[in-house]
């Protein structure tokens, strides 16, 4: 008697470009979750995870569906007080819509200063002639849950 047929699955590399259905989520809820949508597809080493999250990826195999528990600060790192940044809200009006309102809670995507993609703020406070963004991630300094189901790896 034979033995079975053994399948070798690829598993995840450094540079792997991967499609896959990701949830971040943090104390307050998700953050991001992919799996009531199509999937995501996304290039390791990239930038578009965090380097901790990065590495719990690789070697894992195609098709396995698994979380992991990363500690606060470890995902995103801690809440940098020098991210909170005042904007004047003339400046908000030369990089968006002038009759644009903010308030508190709101997410703004600003253009990188290099011009190669946009980083997001989300408003603090609101005063006469500015606004207080965090640019901080959501999840800068809190605990995070990172459940990942790894569909296709070229």
């Amino acid at each position: 008697m034979s033995a079975p047929p053994t399948f070798n699955h690829p598993t995840i590399g450094p540079d792997s470009f991967l499609t896959l259905h990701y949830r971040l989520s943090g104390p307050q809820g998700d953050v991001i979750n992919t799996f009531t949508e199509k999937p995501a597809t996304l290039s390791l080493g990239s930038g578009e995870l965090s380097p901790a999250v990065e590495q719990r990826l690789i070697g894992l195999a195609e098709g396995v569906r698994t979380t992991f528990e990363l500690a606060a600060g470890e995902a995103f790192g801690e809440r940098n007080p020098d991210m909170q940044q005042w904007v004047s809200k003339s400046l908000l009006k030369d990089l968006g819509d002038p009759l644009e309102q903010y308030a508190v809670g709101d997410v703004v995507q600003f253009p990188a200063p290099n011009g190669q993609g946009s980083f997001a703020g989300a408003v603090q406070q609101v005063s006469a002639d500015a606004v207080l963004f965090d640019f901080n991630h959501p999840l800068a300094g809190q605990p995070v849950t990172f459940e990942v189901h790894v569909i296709g790896i070229l």
